[in-house]
């Protein structure tokens, strides 16, 4: 299955009709260019498992494969890379961020010396294959999450990457309403797009909304709080960190992982130079009312910081009666079970837990645009074909009618290894791939 010179197509591996392990990949003229490469996480009370999708479609063409352009820094769209990068040997091209993060990744799989990552600026411009690239600033829960604008001479495609629409995002630059209307008056193909919350109706919450309701539940909490989120979240994270500050607070982190994403954060110059965090072991030497803790674990990660604090075989801090836990993440489908678990274990300790269930301001804040976002970006673009990704089925479907309703012309509703014709005739060639999941050892 090769494109030809008047084809222009779209196959997603991984994370249309999914959350996680997204992989899609572009054709044209003979050639091929991927966009993310992400991983997808299984987990029960006891494991996790991680998981990517399988890239045996294009290993096997990597000759025609032209590039893999990494949208941001988030597990789902960058954790593959240092896995499939020995069957591909292409080059990689993400923003400053990303690449900190992907360094980390790669030096990890022992390959750091091999892979040619090209950062990229917001805004730039640049040739992969028969491909014409444009990195498009959207606001997102990681810095410099970026859109895609990729030309070819038969036409356009705006590939948002994930995204929100957020006034206040506190850490780097809003999105540009305007920018976003010149590249829909240039005249817009098709618009692949983030379904995860297009079953959600309004908008979704800021970034800058969320330090009232924080400092609320942090001021009536008697002891030691822990606070659970996402560690990519480097706003939530300096939210958080200055919560505690003004809550007369040390904050230090728990966890590998969001250790690594605040030192990369810092390294790029996203942190503020000004917000100190402690060492880490000094968490358990403070007094409880004077800790606050920023932990992983907010899936309920068998491994993480705040699962060893639940079970009270941490190391190097423990929880008691009175302290509080606040898990400001939303839940992500399939841990439900696992995050129940840890809920139960927590209150067993005579620990308080703070869910986004909670009455009064929200907690968390999604990354993903609401439906009126998603209107809103439509009306923008104005693309002429929709294609919904990112998202299970009834969050594609969701998505699918909400296009037909803004009145797009053509709406793509497909799954992983379906073939999206984007030029010269829309259409959909279902199974044309063979698709499929490798369970990764981590």
């Amino acid at each position: 299955m090769t494109p030809g010179a008047r084809d222009l197509w779209l196959l997603p591996l991984g994370g249309c009709g999914e959350i996680g392990i997204n992989m899609n990949l572009y054709g044209r003229d003979g050639q091929w260019l991927m966009v993310d490469c992400g991983i997808g996480f299984e987990r029960n009370t006891t494991t996790t498992r991680v998981f990517t999708a399988a890239a045996d479609f294009i290993a096997s063409r990597r000759d025609r494969l032209t590039g893999l352009l990494v949208t941001h820094a988030h597990e789902d769209h960058v954790g593959a890379v240092a896995h499939h990068w020995p069957q591909l040997r292409c080059p990689v091209f993400c923003t400053r961020f990303t690449a900190r993060i992907l360094q980390h990744k790669l030096a990890e799989a022992g390959i750091a010396d091999q892979v040619r990552v090209q950062i990229v600026e917001t805004g730039e411009r640049h040739t992969v294959g028969p491909f014409d690239i444009e990195w498009v600033g959207l606001t997102h829960s990681t810095p410099e999450s970026q859109a895609l604008v990729i030309s070819a001479e038969n036409g356009a495609i705006f590939h948002t990457g994930d995204w929100k629409l957020d006034p206040e995002p506190i850490v780097g630059p809003t999105y540009d309403a305007e920018a976003l209307k010149r590249i829909g008056d240039r005249g817009i193909l098709a618009m692949v797009c983030d379904s995860t919350s297009a079953t959600v109706d309004g908008w979704s919450v800021s970034e800058g909304v969320l330090r009232k309701s924080l400092v609320k539940h942090v001021a009536a909490a008697p002891g030691r709080v822990v606070v659970a989120g996402f560690g990519s979240n480097i706003a939530r994270l300096v939210t958080l960190a200055t919560v505690a500050v003004d809550s007369g607070r040390y904050p230090g982190i728990r966890g590998r992982s969001v250790e690594s994403y605040y030192r990369s954060a810092r390294a790029c110059d996203l942190w503020p130079a000004e917000l100190e965090l402690i060492r880490p072991d000094h968490l358990g030497y403070l007094p409880p009312q004077e800790v606050f803790a920023i932990a992983t674990g907010s899936q309920g990660e068998a491994g993480a910081a705040l699962s060893r604090l639940a079970r009270g075989d941490h190391p190097a801090m423990e929880l008691s009666e009175g302290d509080t836990v606040i898990f400001s993440a939303r839940v992500i489908p399939g841990n439900e079970k696992a995050l129940e678990a840890l809920y139960t274990a927590l209150q067993a300790r005579g620990v308080r837990v703070i869910t986004d269930a909670e009455p009064g301001a929200p907690i968390p804040a999604s990354g993903h645009p609401a439906r009126e976002e998603l209107k809103a970006m439509y009306g923008w673009i104005r693309p002429g074909i929709a294609v919904p990704v990112h998202g299970e089925p009834h969050h594609l479907d969701a998505h699918a009618a909400l296009t037909r309703a803004l009145g797009v012309p053509v709406s793509l509703n497909g799954r992983n290894g379906d073939l999206f014709m984007l030029a010269p005739t829309p259409g959909i060639r279902r199974g044309a791939a063979p698709v499929g999941r490798v369970v990764l050892d981590r």
